[in-house]
């Protein structure tokens, strides 16, 4: 079920106005990061359209990476006090994200936030909300998932809800022409994973069509990745990662598979801890677990290296394959090295002790049965092993 409008094309931006008086709102928060959306101008061209169109709103900016719990709640303050009916988020997934959580929050003053993140309450209520994207990476843009960091524990959590899917997701690839190399690749890298996590983390079996599906994505994503990192301002390079960040996201891509983002988990533990990259983080940790976990289903991974990197995996006993699924996985990280991302915590630039190792697994897997996973579970002890080996 994706239910999120999407005006996709150059110059789209200038339709916000339009499209949220289409809906009826009336008083609109805009909500965003840093500078960039100031130098670049379209916080004007969006300012601009909305009061052309006859609608109030309040600015509330200052989202950083891995967005914050303490954020959310002066936002969810400002829409209580300024009666606003609509949250239109400006950037990336951080942004997208920390919307979501202030819609969350919002309308329910008697219920703590953090509740939710923590699965032990879910939103009555939410204000609806849509967005205007400027980097293609988490799919939030369409997604029902929203991910924040508490900054008083160090936890980084996320929780899915039908309420997160946006209203509207308005998409021009030309507004990532000027995302950095290093986000960029962040971006690319976590589009990616979305779809591997799915493709090689399910338990089930005979999905063939969205196996395809997913095959096609990510070789997709890797041409697009690689062409964006050599030019910029390749229109259809970016339009390709943009849309792949949608789809990665919205299900698509798992649809009959049982799936757990496993590396994903790994990774908030790191952002809750070194406020990392998200991509970055997801790039420097894939490797060790993919080694870790290949024996439980190695034709799986063989089958991923022959379908998206070309290796030959012709053999047919699970015995023999050891050298493609190893093949597969370095192609994997040469990839990731090509555009100048990580594939250990030392490239990442962190330099977890021990302790820091057995905290992160303790917090990983509190509260969820002493196990992530449901392609290989994870123990503590288990995820103390690759985050070592990730070092």
């Amino acid at each position: 079920c994706v239910p999120t409008r999407v005006i996709f094309g150059r110059d789209t931006q200038k339709r916000a106005g339009e499209l949220i008086k289409e809906y009826g709102f009336r008083k609109v928060m805009i909500h965003y990061g840093g500078g960039s959306v100031k130098r670049s101008g379209l916080l004007d061209q969006v300012t601009a359209s909305l009061r052309e169109a006859g609608i109030e709103m309040v600015l509330f900016g200052g989202v950083q990476a891995n967005p914050t719990l303490s954020k959310a709640l002066e936002g969810m303050e400002i829409c209580r006090r300024e009666g606003v009916d609509f949250i239109l988020a400006v950037g990336g997934g951080s942004v997208i994200d920390s919307a979501k959580c202030i819609a969350d929050g919002a309308p329910n003053p008697e219920i703590d936030p953090w509740k939710f993140f923590m699965k032990e309450a879910v939103p009555p209520k939410a204000l609806p909300h849509g967005n205007i994207l400027t980097l293609s990476a988490s799919g939030s843009e369409t997604s029902q998932s929203c991910v924040i960091t508490n900054e008083e524990n160090g936890l980084k959590r996320g929780f899915n809800c039908p309420a997160h899917r946006p209203l509207f997701a308005v998409c021009n690839p030309e507004l990532t022409f000027t995302v950095s190399r290093f986000q960029t690749g962040c971006g690319t890298v976590d589009i990616l994973m979305h779809t591997l996590e799915r493709y090689l983390g399910g338990t089930t079996k005979d999905t063939a069509l969205t196996d395809r599906i997913a095959e096609g994505l990510m070789k997709a994503v890797i041409e697009a990745g690689t062409a964006a990192d050599l030019n910029p301002e390749d229109y259809e390079a970016r339009a390709t990662l943009m849309w792949a960040g949608s789809l990665s996201h919205n299900d698509l891509t798992g649809l009959g598979r049982e799936v757990m983002m496993t590396v994903h988990q790994l990774e908030h533990e790191l952002g809750g801890m070194f406020d990392v990259a998200h991509g970055a983080g997801l790039a420097s940790v894939w490797g060790s677990w993919a080694r870790y976990v290949y024996k439980t289903n190695p034709g799986r991974f063989a089958l991923f290296g022959e379908k998206v990197f070309g290796i030959d995996a012709s053999q047919t006993s699970d015995s023999d394959i050891t050298d493609t699924v190893l093949a597969s996985i370095t192609a994997w990280e040469t990839w990731c090295h090509s555009i100048d991302m990580p594939t250990t915590l030392t490239e990442l630039g962190i330099y977890p002790t021990d302790a820091q190792i057995e905290e992160m697994a303790e917090k990983c897997v509190f509260g969820r049965n002493g196990h992530i996973g449901f392609f290989q579970p994870l123990t503590k002890e288990d995820i103390v092993a690759i985050l070592q080996m990730a070092k």
